[in-house]
């Protein structure tokens, strides 16, 4: 039934990956979102686009089509953000070998085309649905979700009290992910006082008391990796639960300078099983041990995400196996992903949501996406 659409997903595909929607900053949302709105309008699926305009930031769109009717509602969710790429190619989509490479082709530009098309060749075969079939499409998934699912939520938008579950068409490598890691990403910036090199005596080395710091929230990284999730995960020491340290670090503004500040983030993953508030709590009470010896130390929120998981043997999740297991010839494997996704949001709803989705993940926000 979706073959005879298979170069329409792909030619849209290919439009969508062209579109630099880079986030941050965010650059490209209104041209993408026109193309959807357009692309949706030609389909014969009318949408409703939100504006979202967020301080200090240019303005967001959030798109929804429905199909069907009735009380009952499956959503069909997507983002169509992107990360940064290094250079100006990888938004140069090319075809090779039954592939298409570009930023977004996995990550997850060809998901929102899949999950267009899907309904539409529903919709042509004839199939009427028992309820409605919502399809949304949402920016800043990759930073936070700020003007996509979060606004949603919050302006109680994102999910209709019928809703029964959601699927989200994450490149997931053939398994489909039913829990998610939550995250606290802070950067944690330690002061001194600047000085002559030649006048050491008379500075206070900001990198050096970062060290300090540095030290101590090592020493909780060890600690927490002695949590493992209950959720299966491929391989299984990445079940660990995860704290990264350094991601990004910067000190001082030349060699010959006592450093007045120095600076790193870290990267707090929670396992599902793990509370978020608990967590928050062990990071801030380390800086205030600090902080009562005398440091000076700010620390910035750059992201939050709470973790989620759905039962991977309710109606949903068996209804997916099956279409899954009729198409590939095998059942796939329900797993934690090691990282945050959308599903989180209407997990929170207590609506059950999965992610399963072209692309495989090693390939996700590389050079040969």
């Amino acid at each position: 039934m979706l073959e005879r659409f298979a170069e329409d997903i792909a030619r849209l595909t290919e439009r969508l990956v062209a579109i630099d929607t880079t986030n941050p900053p965010g650059r490209g949302y209104a041209a993408c979102a026109e193309l959807l709105e357009e692309t949706l309008g030609e389909l014969g699926l009318p949408g409703t686009m939100r504006r979202v305009d967020l301080p200090g930031r240019d303005p967001r769109f959030c798109l929804r089509a429905e199909w069907g009717a009735g009380p009952r509602a499956l959503y069909l969710h997507g983002h169509y953000d992107v990360v940064p790429a290094q250079s100006p190619g990888p938004f140069e989509p090319r075809r090779e070998a039954g592939r298409i490479f570009g930023r977004g082709s996995a990550d997850m530009k060809s998901g929102l085309a899949a999950m267009i098309y899907a309904i539409v060749a529903l919709r042509d075969a004839g199939f009427t649905p028992d309820g409605r079939v919502v399809l949304q499409l949402v920016p800043d998934e990759e930073d936070g979700s700020r003007g996509g699912s979060r606004w949603l939520l919050e302006n109680h938008l994102l999910a209709d009290p019928g809703a029964i579950g959601m699927l989200t068409p994450e490149p997931t490598s053939g398994v489909v992910c039913n829990a998610s890691r939550g995250a606290i990403t802070q950067r944690v910036t330690v002061h001194g006082r600047e000085s002559h090199v030649g006048l050491l005596h008379a500075g206070e080395n900001a990198f050096e008391r970062m060290l300090d710091v540095a030290a101590a929230f090592r020493r909780l990284r060890d600690e927490v990796a002695e949590h493992r999730t209950a959720h299966a995960i491929d391989p299984p020491q990445a079940g660990r639960s995860i704290l990264l340290l350094g991601g990004v670090a910067s000190a001082g503004s030349g060699f010959n300078v006592v450093p007045a500040q120095a600076s790193f983030t870290l990267d707090r993953r929670p396992n599902p099983e793990e509370d978020l508030d608990a967590e928050r709590a062990r990071l801030a009470a380390l800086v205030d041990r600090f902080r009562g010896d005398g440091y000076s130390i700010d620390v910035e929120t750059l992201q939050e995400a709470f973790s989620s998981a759905s039962p991977d043997d309710g109606p949903l999740a068996t209804a997916l196996s099956d279409s899954v297991a009729e198409v590939e010839g095998t059942r796939p494997a329900f797993e934690l992903c090691p990282g945050v996704l959308e599903t989180r949001w209407y997990a929170r709803l207590g609506i059950p949501a999965y992610a399963y989705g072209p692309g495989l993940r090693e390939v996700a926000h590389g050079s040969d996406e």
